[in-house]
């Protein structure tokens, strides 16, 4: 599987090129916070892109992941979400 960091996040459905994907939450670590693991749903050739697609709802502890309101942006339409998150392995 693909493994992502989350923290404090709730993750409805997963897609790998627009088909699903099976997900699960690995153990929580106290810094590091909770892995996202991704099970691919057919395998990848080398070179191979792939569009990952997360719906998901984020909360007031989701403390890495910040918005910027419509007013925030160049455009002035949509909200903006950015994460202040780095790599990190489990």
């Amino acid at each position: 599987p693909q493994v992502l960091d989350t923290r404090d996040v709730q993750v409805f459905k997963v897609t790998v090129n627009g088909q699903d994907a099976q997900f699960a939450f690995g153990e929580k670590h106290s810094f590091k916070g909770t892995p996202l693991e991704i099970t691919f749903p057919n395998e990848l050739r080398r070179g191979q892109e792939a569009i990952v697609e997360i719906s998901f709802e984020s909360s007031p502890q989701s403390s890495a992941l910040q918005w910027f309101t419509p007013e925030q942006t160049s455009g002035k339409k949509h909200p903006f979400l950015f994460s202040q998150c780095q790599v990190s392995s489990f």
